[in-house]
Formats: structure tokens, sequence, C-alpha cells
């Protein structure tokens, strides 16, 4: 039997409203409860354990921390916010209206944890004289409020912002490298504001514990993961898919060895935050069907990886 293959483009980006308004309130109160529980997390990781030591994890959080240092009226939190506010201006084009909104909503919500409610919660009395212990806690516990704001398909600005604004022109990229570069700068200028080689240490393993654990929580280390996906309502999984993740999707025509009954495959390689939010997809409208999930290593072609690269 001669396979039929239907190369589907993303469509048209969709506003806020109507993502609300076609998912219902159901979908807003998911998303706030993530917010909710992922802020109050990140915010237990930075203004609990990592506001009272003397390194600074890498990113934004990072920068913040810094300045904080130099300016202690102003919140980790405002400053925060503050940095953001040109950064997420400048990539709001790129990034789409849902995404750019759903994750202003979230660094308002972080920002708030992290200035107003965790620290009535007081801080880590060893946060100086016990550094090691502090950068384990605050990566994990960070890292883990980070992913869960992360599964809706939102983020708290930032380095978030860049990173994926660069992955729109360079998709190829890896999100590894563009955040190692972007960490490793932050954590160096930590190491210089706090004057001793282990500021540098402890920020690396702060920023590694956190990534970590993001990766394991958001399915993986791998920068792709591709989805294959056998149902009989692949069409409509696949308009969905693109419409909300904005990612190109392959169809194929395939058929059962034991039935011989013909049914459709989708396949589509994404992102890890991406994946998480493709199975719910899958799952609200097919819930029968099959779905296998691999780590891609690389991707040649239109979009990603140029073989003469290599």
């Amino acid at each position: 039997m001669t396979k039929k293959y239907t190369a589907l483009a993303p469509k048209k980006k969709q506003s806020v409203l109507g993502y609300y308004r076609k998912y219902g309130w159901k979908a807003a109160a998911r998303d706030l409860l993530h917010d909710i529980i992922g802020s109050f997390l990140y915010a237990v990781g930075i203004s609990y354990f990592a506001s009272n030591a003397d390194f600074a994890p890498g990113g934004i959080t990072g920068v913040a921390m810094i300045l904080h240092h130099y300016f202690p009226v102003i919140g980790i939190g405002a400053i925060t916010l503050i940095i953001n506010i040109p950064v997420a201006l400048i990539c709001y084009r790129l990034l789409g209206r849902v995404f750019f909104f759903k994750s202003v909503k979230s660094m308002l919500i972080s920002a708030l944890f992290v200035d107003y409610v965790v620290p009535l919660l007081g801080y880590y009395p060893d946060a100086a004289t016990n550094p090691l212990l502090t950068a384990l806690f605050a990566g994990a516990i960070y890292g883990a409020g980070l992913a869960i704001i992360y599964m809706p398909g939102s983020s708290t600005g930032g380095t978030d912002f860049v990173i994926m604004s660069i992955r729109k022109f360079k998709p190829h990229l890896s999100i590894g490298t563009i955040s190692i570069i972007v960490d490793g700068v932050v954590i160096l200028a930590g190491g210089f504001v706090f004057g001793n080689v282990n500021a540098v240490l402890y920020g690396v393993l702060m920023t590694f514990v956190s990534t970590t654990v993001i990766d394991k929580v958001m399915y993986g280390s791998g920068t792709r993961r591709m989805l294959l996906v056998v149902s009989d309502k692949a069409q409509e999984i696949a308009n969905v898919v693109m419409e909300e993740t904005e990612r190109g999707v392959t169809l194929a025509d395939v058929r059962g060895a034991y039935t011989g009954q013909t049914h459709q495959m989708m396949m589509c390689v994404c992102s890890k935050v991406e994946v998480f939010h493709a199975r719910r997809i899958i799952n609200r409208i097919d819930p029968t069907a099959i779905v296998m999930l691999t780590t891609v290593d690389e991707a040649y072609g239109k979009g990603f990886l140029d073989p003469e690269m290599d």
C-alpha cells in the first residue's frame, strides 16, 4: 500500500481571549493554579534559600540577585519585572500573543510571591554558613517551580523569551547551548560581585540542579522530542497541536498488520515544553490514541539543522 504524506503548516496565531473563550474557565483556572504553585516553589528557592547566600544562579533571576546586592531596598521580584519589561516588549511579535500574556501573568504572580509572600516564612538561617546545601535545595525547588509554570505553556520571561526568540530564527540551535552561554556570563559576574571563586561554583551548582529538575519534570533532558500518534482523529489532533504550539505536523496513512485496518499517524518534532502541551491535547481529543514519545538527537531539513553544517 502506498503511504500518502501530508505536511501541515501552523495556522494563524490566536488571541488570548480567543484561547480562553475556546477552552473556557477550566483552562484559565488550570493556568492560574500552575502559576500559584509554581511561583510559590520558585520563590522559596530564590527568596527563602538563595537570597541570603553569597552567589547567584544564571538567567535574569541571577542578574536581579546581583542588582539586589547593590540596591537592597528594591526586591528581587521587582528587579526581575523591571528587567523583563523591555525584553518582553521586544519579543512580543516573535512569540505570539497567547504566550506573551500568559508569561506576563506568570511574571507578575512570581514577583509577588518572591517579594511579599514567601518572605513571611523567613529565610534559611544557614544560607551563608552552608552554601552547598543552600545551592542544592534552592536549585531543586526553584527548578520544580519553573517546570510547573512551563507546563501550561507559560514562562517567567527573561532568558526564556530571549532563547525562544532566537530559536524562532534558528530552530536547529540547542536550548541547552544558548542557556549555558547566557547563564555562564551571569554566574561569572556573580563571582566578581561576591568576590570569590566559590560564588561561581555554587552558582553553577544551583543552575545545574535546577536545569536537571526541569528536564526530569518536563520529560527528559533532550532538547527535542518526537511524537508519533496513531489515531482515527489524527487530523483533529494535528489541527489543535498546530494552533496551540505553532509546530508543523506531518500526517501519514498507516495500516495495522494484524487487523488490516487503515489509520492515520501524526508525527511532530517539538521541544520538551511543547510535547507536554501536545500530550494534553491528544488525551483530550482521543484518550485511546497510541502515543509514542522518543528523543531526537538531530533533525535535518527545512526549519532544522543544515546537513552541510556537520
